[in-house]
Parts: C-alpha cells; sequence; structure tokens
C-alpha cells in the first residue's frame, strides 16, 4: 500500500495548482470531475462566479473507480440486445465482456494491472509504473539520453534502436526482472518494451543532481502515431491518447492541457487531422529533432496506450457479438466535440438531415453520384448535402457538418472516421463495405449508431475486378454503380429509425421552442 501511495503521490502536481479554469472538461462530463476530485468541487463550490455549483451534488462516476456504483457510472453505458453466439453463458457476462473489452472497464483493466518496475524512497527519487506488456507507462523523474540520435538523419521512424542501452533511466529500486517479463509484446505500436528494454538504475537522482542537459517541467506525453494520413488511423492514436488520460487519472490535472507531447520519432509533424491535438495541448508539438544530442530529464513522463495493441482498444478490440454502444467512446466524441467547440444547429423544421460523403480518389467512388443525389433531393423530407472532406475544408468545419447531420453516407474509406462525431441518434450508412465488412459496422456499434451497408450484390455494378497493390484483383481497389431504387431505399431505412428516436424528437422540438423564444 505504501509503494502504491508512493507512486501516486510522486505523478501528481500539487493539489492546489490546477482549477476548474485550467481544465479541458466538456460541462456535461463535470459532475465526473467533481466526485473524482473533491478539491475542484470546493474551489466550485467558493467560487460565486462559478456556474457549475448544480453539478458538483450529482453522483457520477465515470467506471474505472474502486467505488463506483453501475448506477452512477457513465450516463451512456453499454447495451447487449443481441445473442452472444456462445461466447458467455449469461447476459450478465455478454454485459461485463463488452464493458471490459471497449468501455471504461478496459481503463479500470489497465489501472489495476499497473505494476511497479522503478521504486522510489524518497520525494524526489525516480518512479516508473507500468501496465500488463508495457501497454501504459508512467514516471517520474526519468532521464532519457538522445546522443545516439547525432548523424542518424531525419527519417527515423518505428526504430526500435531510438534509445541504446543505458540511455534511459532512474533513481530508484529497479525490477529488472519484472520489467522484462513484461516485455512480450514487442512491435513498435504495440507496447513500449523496446524503449524501456534498456531502462537502468542511474548512478545518482537525474533531476536534484543534474545529470541532464534540460529538465521539461511539465508533464509530457510521449506518442508513437499510426498513420496520420489516414484518418481512421489518426484517430486511434487520439482516442488511445484520451484513453490513457483516464487510466494516468490519479490527479484532475491529468484533463489540463499544459502539457507537452513528444512524437517518437524524426519526422516533422504533419496532418490534415492535426488540429485535434488541440483537445490535448495548448503548446507546439515536439518530435525526436528537439533534443538531438541532449540528455532530458523529465520530471513527469507518460508513455500512452498504442494504436494497434494486441486486444487494444478501437483498431484490435475483440467486440463480442450482441453488444453495442460504449461510455468510453461516447466521452471522446463528446472531449473532441468541446475542444473544437462544435454545437448542434437549432433546426428551421423536422427534416432528416442527409449528407453523402464524395471521395475524391481513384477508387471506391460511385459512378452514379449524381443521380444518387438528384434522386435524394426529391424527398420531401430530406435536407440533402454532398460533401467532400479534402485539405480545403478546415477539419472543425468538417466535424461541424458531421455533427449536424442525422444520416452519414459514405463508401468503405477512412472518412467513415466521422461517425464517430454524429450526434446520438443517427445512423451510419456504408454504402458497400468492399468485403471487409466488420471494420466501419463495428466502429459505429462502439459508438452506439445504427449501421447499414449494401446487402443484395445484384444491385450494384462493379466497374471492374479491381486492381489491388500487389496485381490481384480486390473490391477496394474499383468503382461501383448502385440501383438508385435500393440506395434510396436504404436511405429510408436509415431515415425511419432516426424519426422513430425520442432524443431526435425531443431536440426537434427544443429547437422549435427555441426559435419561438427568438421569434418573441
Amino acid at each position: 500500500m505504501f509503494v502504491i501511495l508512493c507512486l501516486c503521490l510522486l505523478n501528481l502536481r500539487a493539489t492546489n495548482s490546477i482549477n476548474l479554469k485550467d481544465l479541458n472538461i466538456p460541462a456535461e462530463h463535470l459532475p465526473y470531475v467533481f466526485n473524482s476530485y473533491p478539491n475542484i468541487a470546493k474551489s466550485c463550490a467558493e467560487d460565486l462566479q462559478c456556474p457549475y455549483k448544480a453539478l458538483a451534488e450529482i453522483k457520477a462516476c465515470w467506471g474505472y473507480e474502486a467505488t463506483c456504483e453501475r448506477s452512477n457510472s457513465y450516463h451512456v453505458r453499454p447495451r447487449c440486445p443481441g445473442d452472444h453466439r456462445g461466447w458467455v453463458k449469461t447476459k450478465e457476462a455478454q454485459y461485463e465482456t463488452f464493458f471490459t473489452q471497449a468501455d471504461f472497464g478496459y481503463i479500470k483493466e489497465q489501472i489495476s494491472e499497473l505494476m511497479v518496475m522503478c521504486e522510489p524512497s524518497y520525494p524526489h527519487d525516480s518512479s516508473l509504473e507500468c501496465s500488463k506488456y508495457l501497454r501504459f507507462c508512467r514516471g517520474r523523474n526519468l532521464m532519457l539520453n538522445f546522443t545516439g540520435l547525432i548523424g542518424r538523419g531525419d527519417n527515423l521512424r518505428y526504430k526500435s534502436d531510438i534509445l541504446g542501452p543505458g540511455q534511459i533511466g532512474g533513481y530508484c529500486k529497479f525490477y529488472s526482472d519484472r520489467l522484462k517479463k513484461e516485455a512480450e509484446h514487442f512491435s513498435q505500436l504495440q507496447s513500449w518494451a523496446s524503449e524501456l528494454q534498456n531502462f537502468v538504475r542511474t548512478p545518482s537522482r537525474p533531476v536534484v543532481d543534474g545529470l541532464c542537459d534540460v529538465t521539461i517541467e511539465k508533464p509530457t506525453y510521449i506518442m508513437k502515431l499510426d498513420a496520420t494520413v489516414n484518418m481512421y488511423h489518426h484517430f486511434c492514436d487520439f482516442f488511445n491518447l484520451y484513453a490513457s488520460l483516464h487510466v494516468n487519472s490519479t490527479h484532475a490535472s491529468t484533463f489540463s492541457r499544459d502539457n507537452h507531447i513528444l512524437v517518437w520519432e524524426t519526422f516533422t509533424y504533419g496532418s490534415a487531422f492535426q488540429d485535434t491535438f488541440k483537445a490535448f495541448t495548448v503548446n507546439p508539438i515536439w518530435d525526436l529533432k528537439k533534443f538531438r544530442g541532449k540528455v532530458v530529464c523529465f520530471k513527469n513522463v507518460v508513455f500512452p496506450l498504442l494504436p494497434r495493441m494486441i486486444f487494444g482498444l478501437y483498431y484490435n478490440t475483440p467486440l463480442i457479438y450482441g453488444c453495442e454502444r460504449s461510455g468510453l467512446f461516447h466521452a471522446f466524441t463528446k472531449h473532441i466535440l468541446h475542444s473544437f467547440d462544435i454545437k448542434s444547429d437549432i433546426r428551421e423544421n423536422d427534416k432528416v438531415r442527409v449528407t453523402l460523403l464524395s471521395r475524391g480518389t481513384t477508387y471506391r467512388t460511385i459512378l452514379n453520384e449524381k443521380e444518387i443525389v438528384e434522386a435524394l433531393l426529391k424527398v420531401k423530407g430530406y435536407h440533402v448535402q454532398r460533401v467532400v472532406y479534402d485539405r480545403t475544408v478546415p477539419f472543425a468545419e468538417q466535424l461541424e457538418i458531421t455533427h449536424n447531420t442525422d444520416v452519414f453516407i459514405g463508401m468503405h474509406g477512412a472518412g467513415l472516421t466521422h461517425l464517430l462525431f454524429l450526434p446520438d441518434w443517427a445512423a451510419a450508412f456504408e454504402v458497400y463495405n468492399c468485403e471487409d465488412p466488420n471494420c466501419y459496422a463495428d466502429l459505429a456499434r462502439l459508438r452506439g449508431l445504427k449501421y447499414v451497408t449494401w446487402r443484395d450484390k445484384t444491385k450494384l455494378v462493379q466497374q471492374d475486378q479491381g486492381h489491388g497493390p500487389g496485381g490481384g484483383s480486390h473490391a477496394k481497389f474499383t468503382n461501383y454503380s448502385f440501383d438508385v431504387e435500393e440506395f434510396l431505399r436504404l436511405v429510408e431505412e436509415c431515415a425511419a429509425y432516426v424519426r422513430e428516436r425520442q432524443d431526435f424528437k425531443n431536440f426537434i422540438e427544443a429547437s422549435a421552442e427555441k426559435r419561438k423564444h427568438e421569434e418573441l
């Protein structure tokens, strides 16, 4: 117990160094923060200008806290209406499996697995603790030596030798055998094994004894990124970073953006989705070039969950059959939308907003798209728009369009990742899954949305056999025409679902009331 308490204290900033104004938290998430960190609730109660006093009275917990009761856990909870197909024996076990695989139960599991690798004895000592297989780690007063990067160029990515023997360490009681035992998952985007395999006990305390050329005072998140050009893969990075905030939630400062993010490569970071990092930090994104040739001390460092972990979140989540709607995914959506200040537009009418995402790519285009759009425009109950999400459309504008959509339509492709940011009542129509049936169906299931895709192959025409990268045929590398009547039928299936949702009805009624109030 002493070790656990000691490590927690070493991974915090002083309790009076953070207040509500420092946190990037949607208002609807504040009850969870207030219950987790009573000092934040107290500061709000004592602040005459704090508008959230009533929220401090709500009993709420995320779902991973030791004392969290299910009735008080995050308000969006999993549903398991379908058959589990023999995975488990009871409905309760089905629910618990989904909760642990894909919801805040996964966070609870990571926290429960945390093991001390580097045990401090005094306040200025180093510390390191990691979850199983070194999926997530956090440390205090650690030394990282980047002198080995001199002369290695600017194209280092997914390398297992960024740090050599003895180039990472701290002053502590080091449990080397324990660390080696957990280094089984060695792939670069699966664990931190390749970096931590070289951990050593330093001869003295890195920070106070001046072992480093540079000391970083603010908390730093070190990240190994997936494909940054692809929204689906890059959002695996952002989602796992958000999940890591919760794993690291020993203090409310985990939701502060006054920190640093260091990308673990020498490429200068750039992406069409890079503004998403503003949800996590107010500071510029660093890469390894910043510290080449230097020995750096990090007072507080986090090695977050990675995007391609075995049985990890999002990319490799082994979803049990019959369940849907993850509170963790819902909370991530709200966090991102809050950070971009994306709001739901007041509706002028009760029409279902239909957005067709058009692909400006060589493959997977809808050859008769113009005919389909013209047919959709004739449906009186729809408000239809065709969009192209490319670099000419700022990402915040893309999110605003998506969040104000009721039926989101697109061919199989990374752009369908936008379904994460649809309203809760929405439906996603993956026009054709191109023989990859689970990818976006699972993402919609995690988000808790209705999902529809083309079912009758006799009512589509494939342009040719497809030209895969290896020379063979593949359904992802060609284009398609679709039967217009069947297309309209599937859109109406989605629209009918939206119209029946009580939250959609409530929003339409609230919009009408607000318009009436504004007119008065």
